[in-house]
């Protein structure tokens, strides 16, 4: 039963999106690419089809429609329509392909960015589901310290907006999306600061900057965090889990975290969800095997 779907964009690949989806002829000529590419298989050098039947759909992982991502992206405000019109080309070429083919997009979690890019109601009607963003919601660019994925909304949260998964969800089921069509994002990686010396548990204190990560400042895999030395804190009224050394803050998920959140999954009737990524989990499986006890 496994589906396998290629990603066009991502962080570090939307910087031309605008462009691309600018014109209806544009749209076209970019949906029809890709079928070709991906679906049929068709790739440069090689034999007509000899790259068929190795993916079964298409994801759209454009970071953001009409609003900023990446340094350098090219954003317009009309780009919230142009999203919307090409997820409908890009759909009616895959039904003209294959009534089997599949089509999703990746969203993000803050209200301000659903409202600047996306047509919910009318864009959820194209995909088959999506994937929204639950990490990232705090992170080391910021001075001060936070949950990276909480569950629900903490009330002592200082920051405005205060962000959460549970919020992002209401957001976008107040928009028009189906409960059954929201696959919500978890991650296996942890964010860190450094300078953080206020004191107490470390939550919602000043920082100096990014800690150090093994791939990234401020940013580490959950197979690492595991075995990194300092006290653990727990909120499960927020769904949260930190770890704070002194000096040193990272928010995570751990297993508990992802037992609450394929709950709030099945209470909420959701499509599922999504790991960013599978290869920072453990070499048991610990985090992926928390959600599938619940979700199976």
């Amino acid at each position: 039963g496994l589906k396998a779907l290629i990603s066009l964009g991502g962080w570090t690949g939307s910087k031309y999106f605008s462009d691309a989806v600018l014109t209806a002829e544009s749209r076209t000529k970019l949906a029809q690419s890709c079928i070709d590419l991906w679906l049929r298989g068709n790739l440069p050098g090689l034999e007509p089809g000899a790259g068929a039947g190795v993916f079964d759909g298409i994801d759209l992982d454009w970071e953001w429609p009409g609003s900023s991502g990446a340094d350098g992206n090219i954003i317009r405000p009309e780009d919230k329509q142009n999203f919307t019109l090409f997820v409908e080309e890009l759909r009616s070429q895959l039904r003209a392909f294959s009534r089997d083919a599949q089509l999703t997009a990746f969203l993000p979690a803050a209200a301000a960015k659903i409202d600047a890019g996306f047509e919910v109601r009318r864009v959820f009607r194209q995909l088959d589901f999506a994937t929204v963003q639950g990490y990232d919601l705090r992170g080391s660019w910021e001075n001060r310290t936070g949950h990276q994925s909480n569950l629900l909304t903490d009330r002592r949260d200082p920051n405005d907006p205060r962000y959460s998964v549970d919020q992002t969800v209401r957001d976008y089921l107040a928009r028009g999306a189906p409960a059954r069509k929201l696959v919500i994002g978890v991650p296996a990686y942890g964010l860190g600061w450094t300078g953080v010396t206020g004191g107490g548990n470390g939550l919602y204190q000043p920082a100096t900057g990014p800690a150090p990560g093994k791939w990234a400042a401020g940013a580490e895999d959950y197979k690492d965090l595991v075995n990194k030395p300092g006290k653990r804190h727990r909120d499960l009224r927020t769904g949260a889990v930190w770890l704070y050394d002194g000096n040193e803050f990272w928010s995570y998920d751990d297993p508990v975290v992802l037992t609450q959140k394929a709950a709030y999954i099945r209470l909420k009737r959701l499509g599922g969800a999504m790991m960013w990524s599978i290869d920072q989990d453990d070499s048991r499986a610990s985090l992926t095997t928390a959600l599938y006890r619940v979700l199976k």
